[in-house]
This record gives C-alpha cells, sequence and structure tokens, in this order.
C-alpha cells in the first residue's frame, strides 16, 4: 500500500482538472468536489450535469467539466445539516496512480481544500499518516500511468 499525508495533490484527468489539493479524511465515507456552479440537462435521454471550478484558489482559470449523473444522494455536512448531493463517477490521479473512485458535487468555498478525499476512494491502496503531509507532490499536467 501506498502511504499519504493528511493532504495531497490530486488530479481528475477525465474532468479536465490537473491539479488540485485534497484533504485525505478517513472520518467521511465519500469524496466531495468543491464547485463554483452546477447545472443539470439531458444528453441522449440521460441526467447528466455540468459544472465549473476554479481548482486554485487566488486563480481565475476556471474549468467547465461535464459528466453523467451516477446518482443523488443526502449527505451531512461537518455540521450535521442533510443535503441531497450529485454524485458522478471519474478517474483520480494520486501518487502516481489511477483508479476509479465516486465524488459528489459541493459548496466547500469556505473551506481550505477544494476537494475532501474519504475512505471510499483511498480504500485498499491507500494508508495515511496523520503526521505528515503532501508526500507526492504535484501531479504531472497530464497523468499517464499505472492504474491502481
Amino acid at each position: 500500500m501506498v502511504e499519504l499525508g493528511w493532504r495531497e495533490w490530486v488530479g481528475l484527468p477525465a474532468l479536465g482538472i490537473a491539479r488540485l489539493r485534497a484533504k485525505v479524511d478517513t472520518g467521511v465515507r465519500t469524496s466531495a468536489l468543491h464547485v463554483d456552479a452546477q447545472w443539470r440537462f439531458s444528453e441522449a435521454g440521460a441526467p447528466w450535469v455540468g459544472f465549473r471550478i476554479t481548482p486554485m484558489r487566488g486563480s481565475h482559470a476556471a474549468v467547465e467539466a461535464r459528466a453523467p449523473i451516477l446518482d443523488e444522494r443526502e449527505v451531512a455536512d461537518s455540521g450535521g445539516r442533510r443535503t441531497r448531493r450529485v454524485f458522478l463517477a471519474t478517474r483520480l490521479w494520486l501518487a502516481g496512480m489511477e483508479r476509479d473512485i465516486e465524488i459528489n458535487l459541493a459548496d466547500r468555498r469556505n473551506m481550505l481544500f477544494p476537494m475532501l478525499l474519504g475512505r471510499t476512494a483511498i480504500a485498499g491502496a491507500f494508508t495515511v499518516d496523520p503526521a505528515r503531509s503532501s508526500l507526492h507532490g504535484k501531479p504531472p499536467r497530464h497523468q499517464p500511468g499505472p492504474t491502481a
């Protein structure tokens, strides 16, 4: 297993997001991605979501992405408030590996990290040392490589 710190750089290549800071949080089940805006539409009769994200704090370089909606579920935030969120499946690039994960789209504008990486995304491939951080550096702009 690959060791992670409590925060790491990740990439979401299928969404066009090369680099993003993520907090690794084994206390949460699902991963959450901050979006500045989101909208729904249909493609070939299936529900899709489009969204805009500014991956780097202080940057004006927004990324627009779209993906099929995998599911919609109630999620409790750290304050115990429940909201219905859109879930999608995508590829995660982390520590030189790629793997398929589920993420939900959330408003995390007041949080330090635009992405929260939950335990289902890291299960079976990674361990976490909470005393360390950023063990694997920034992902390359294009994330080729092995899969997990």
